[in-house]
């Protein structure tokens, strides 16, 4: 169901992996950013869209992964933007013959028959340097950065002072780092990322994280101070001490730490081929 972050904006949660859709209420119609995950969850959210009277007149992926690009017949044709980089992954993954199996092997086997690949990654790429989304509705800023993600940005939906935050500033994962493709500093990019949510914050008052709990501006804040302290952590090889793994973690959630510890042996790794494990 829908549920009020702000004036004009809800969000929608999944129930496996906590996944976050937003909503923002434009002048003929809503936005929708990240919708998912399985066919019941996304009829849900047409449903509850058209019960409010509200046809989709625009969507928008954060970033490339495929709980971030789903789509679903019931929510319309609307245009789906993403920026210039998330694009181009998602039109290299299609153009590929088998694209459909190798989506549907990365996919949670909990739900992988109900996950609609029907409109999966069809996102138009916004031309590189765009700041505000074009849509009819109030101004929605495109803060695009290096973190976790080729291509990652968060919306700031600027009147209503949220921050719709793609896969960062969770309360339930660590920060994921991005390492494939020609990223050679995944740490320091994630870094730079929270840099730049960090300029921002002064704008927001609640923040919808791609996954887990809708936090406040000074939650906003210490979780971006978590991140960092994880990230200093992972880089200097030492065990973080945060909540999201190790015995403090949420029940339900304690597989967060494999994560963590495929994280830290890829890190490790990544020093000891630099010369740098002292």
């Amino acid at each position: 169901m829908l549920r009020p972050v702000a004036d004009g904006v809800w969000a929608h949660q999944s129930e496996l992996l906590r996944n976050n859709a937003v909503v923002v209420q434009g002048r003929r119609g809503v936005l929708v950013v990240d919708p998912g995950l399985t066919a019941d969850e996304l009829t849900c959210l047409a449903n509850d869209l058209q019960d409010l009277g509200e046809p989709v007149v625009a969507g928008f992926a954060t970033h490339p992964d495929w709980d971030h690009v789903l789509w679903h017949a019931a929510l319309g044709d609307a245009p789906r933007y993403g920026t210039a980089r998330c694009a181009v992954d998602l039109h290299r993954l299609r153009s590929t013959p088998d694209w459909q199996s190798r989506v549907t092997e990365g996919l949670p086997p909990e739900i992988a028959g109900d996950v609609p690949l029907d409109g999966f990654g069809l996102v138009v790429g916004l031309p590189a340097g765009t700041t505000r989304l074009p849509w009819d509705g109030p101004p929605v800023r495109v803060v695009e950065h290096p973190a976790h993600s080729p291509g990652h940005a968060a919306l700031l939906i600027e009147e209503a002072r949220v921050l719709a935050a793609g896969d960062m500033l969770s309360d339930v994962f660590v920060p994921m780092l991005d390492e494939f493709d020609d990223a050679n500093d995944p740490i320091g990019d994630y870094l730079r990322g929270l840099d730049v949510l960090e300029r921002v914050a002064g704008d927001v008052d609640a923040v919808v994280p791609g996954h887990g709990s809708v936090a406040g501006a000074d939650e906003l804040r210490a979780r971006i101070a978590r991140d960092r302290a994880y990230l200093d952590a992972l880089r200097d090889g030492r065990l973080p001490d945060d909540p999201r793994i190790g015995p403090s973690a949420e029940p339900g959630w304690e597989w967060v730490s494999d994560i963590h510890e495929g994280q830290a042996q890829s890190v490790a790794r990544r020093r000891e081929a630099a010369g740098t494990t002292d």
